[in-house]
């Protein structure tokens, strides 16, 4: 009998958060053969360049793809949280064109390629959804160069906080409004293509607005529909099964 993974719940709860699955698909998402990791902060999981012959699902913990120009500077590219595969296009594009690192202290299960090409095979359906989740990823990058390009520093800064909160959401890690945010200022400058002490200031400026409180790690959203304006945030791009006001 193939062994139960539960590390593969996380991996439910986000597929879930897309897409309805039977219990047989929960049942065979479980047999997943898994490789488990504990990888501590700031270190990196696979790099620009390299060849994987795995892909890795995050259970818990916080990552980040980026780039690197050549003169050192990070732009971040995305956030990733538990039950992320945020290089599951490793398994159809031979070398990696950025990096994926921790950013605190994570729990990682690593799944080899011939194993998952096997286990689509046997569960189309379930590829499909692994499909559909490579196009949300998409919708997000295409939400970020907006962001990037036309909106102004407080806007982009709400529009991502909403993001999570939401995608935290949808996998069961918001409680009452509030989730713990292990990003620094420097890491939300780094993904908005903003100055640390811009970062800062518009942090100050949302506090003051009574629209969130930020301690110790911990962001709590006050005014729901007050940062969505900030933010221009819809969340249709997003592509969740449930999507109902907080």
């Amino acid at each position: 009998m193939d062994a139960i993974h539960p590390h593969a719940a996380a991996l439910i709860r986000k597929l879930e958060s897309i897409a309805p699955l039977t219990l047989e698909e929960k049942a065979a998402l479980l047999r997943l053969p898994l490789r488990l990791k504990t990888v501590p902060a700031d270190q990196d999981i696979v790099c620009e360049g390299d060849t994987p012959s795995e892909c890795c699902l995050i259970v818990e913990g916080f990552a980040c793809r980026y780039n690197l120009t050549d003169e050192g500077k990070r732009q971040i590219l995305s956030f990733h949280i538990g039950g992320d595969i945020p290089d599951l296009q490793s398994l159809h594009l031979k070398v990696m064109d950025h990096s994926l690192g921790t950013l605190v202290p994570s729990k990682l299960a690593f799944i080899q390629h011939e194993d998952l090409r096997s286990f689509v095979r046997s569960h189309p359906r379930l590829g499909d959804l692994f499909w559909r989740d490579t196009l949300i990823d998409a919708a997000v990058f295409r939400q970020w160069i907006v962001g990037l390009g036309r909106r102004e520093a407080r806007s982009r800064i709400a529009h991502l906080l909403c993001e999570l909160l939401v995608r935290l959401r949808a996998v069961e890690l918001v409680e009452d409004h509030a989730f713990n945010l292990p990003v620094t200022q420097a890491e939300l400058g780094d993904a908005l293509g903003i100055s640390t002490v811009h970062v800062n200031r518009v942090l100050q400026e949302l506090r003051s607005e009574n629209l969130i409180t930020l301690r110790g790690g911990m962001l709590r959203v006050l005014d729901w529909e007050g940062l969505q304006r900030a933010g221009e945030f819809d969340p249709t791009y997003l592509h969740l099964v449930k999507n109902e006001a907080l």
